[in-house]
């Protein structure tokens, strides 16, 4: 099959799938449903996904197929919990991370730790009707530019997960459906292995004697500009969130950034082990313009308080510790 072909069969594919599994999720609901703005069926990131395990190169795809399954049991699993801190989907999630960081490892080198660690920012942005859809499409787009000056034939990898989201995206940027974690896991990884084509071309050609510091630095050049990007795009919808859940008062933009870097289940698992049940003040207008107040919050401190809150104004209507009259 020629190139093109590919490209247009891949596009026409993802739409058709997209179509079936929106229907099929509508039907099945479940987990595979969410029940917001009349019903939403979840997960239908599965079509996009199929559509990258059958096109992308190998061993790429199997990298995509690793973090996708992972990503699917999350969505069929729901949110049971797994020990006090952790979810059975972050669980699986976690795992098939760590595969895919080892296998990639094996593949491409150090810079798998950040391909696998785009499933991070990528899962922040998917909690925005189209975001991820837009940071991918713009991203590709900036990875099929420089691929194809370079003269790297790799430019086609780029160019089909373009073409593939944009048979995806409509609906979901409209917000009738949701990529869930199968979709925004894999679009993520499969995004990385672009950004690690592009690393490893422009590395090539500007500093091939010092390969791997070089290309990981590269990397995360464009690892830290996806971040920013959907700080970008969710700028409103995180200055609610940080204010009014977080209260973080007069965010910055570097809260935004941070948020997108850490923010989400795996941050605060990350934080309630380091951080125990510590709480600290950032007061430096350099940190705070980082985004350090961010990084640092800490769920834990806030729930232990506000369950505190709640146990004082149960005893100070006649409630004995324990909330009984």
């Amino acid at each position: 099959m020629e190139i093109y072909q590919m490209w247009i069969v891949a596009f026409i594919l993802t739409l058709i799938l997209t179509i079936v599994f929106t229907v099929l999720f509508s039907k099945i609901k479940g987990n595979l449903f969410e029940e917001i703005r009349g019903g939403i069926p979840k997960a239908v990131g599965i079509a996009p996904f199929i559509v990258m395990v059958l096109f992308f190169p190998a061993p790429y795809n199997y990298l995509i197929a690793i973090i996708g399954i992972a990503g699917f049991i999350d969505d069929l699993v729901g949110r049971r919990k797994l020990g006090s801190y952790m979810e059975v989907g972050q669980f699986f999630r976690g795992i098939g991370m760590l595969i895919v960081m080892i296998y990639g490892y094996y593949i491409m080198g150090p810079v798998a730790i950040l391909v696998t660690l785009m499933v991070q920012i990528l899962n922040i942005a998917d909690m925005q009707p189209g975001t991820a859809c837009m940071t991918v499409v713009i991203m590709s787009i900036i990875s099929t530019i420089i691929l194809a000056f370079l003269g790297s034939h790799a430019y086609y990898v780029p160019l089909l997960l373009l073409l593939i989201c944009l048979g995806y995206m409509s609906q979901d940027y409209s917000g009738y459906i949701m990529l869930g974690e199968v979709g925004n896991h894999s679009f993520a990884v499969a995004l990385g292995i672009c950004f690690a084509l592009v690393s490893a071309a422009v590395t090539k050609t500007v500093a091939p004697h010092a390969f791997y510091p070089v290309e990981f630095l590269i990397m995360l050049v464009l690892f830290l500009f996806t971040a920013i990007l959907i700080a970008e795009l969710r700028e409103d919808t995180l200055k609610y969130y940080l204010e009014n859940y977080l209260h973080i008062k007069d965010p910055t933009y570097g809260d935004y950034v941070m948020d997108v870097l850490t923010g989400g289940g795996l941050g605060d698992l990350i934080r309630m082990l380091v951080l125990d049940d510590a709480q600290y003040e950032i007061k430096n207008k350099t940190l705070i313009s980082l985004g350090m107040r961010r990084l640092v919050y800490n769920p834990v401190r806030v729930k232990k308080k506000a369950k505190k809150v709640s146990l004082n104004k149960k005893d100070s209507l006649g409630y004995d510790e324990e909330g009984f009259l």
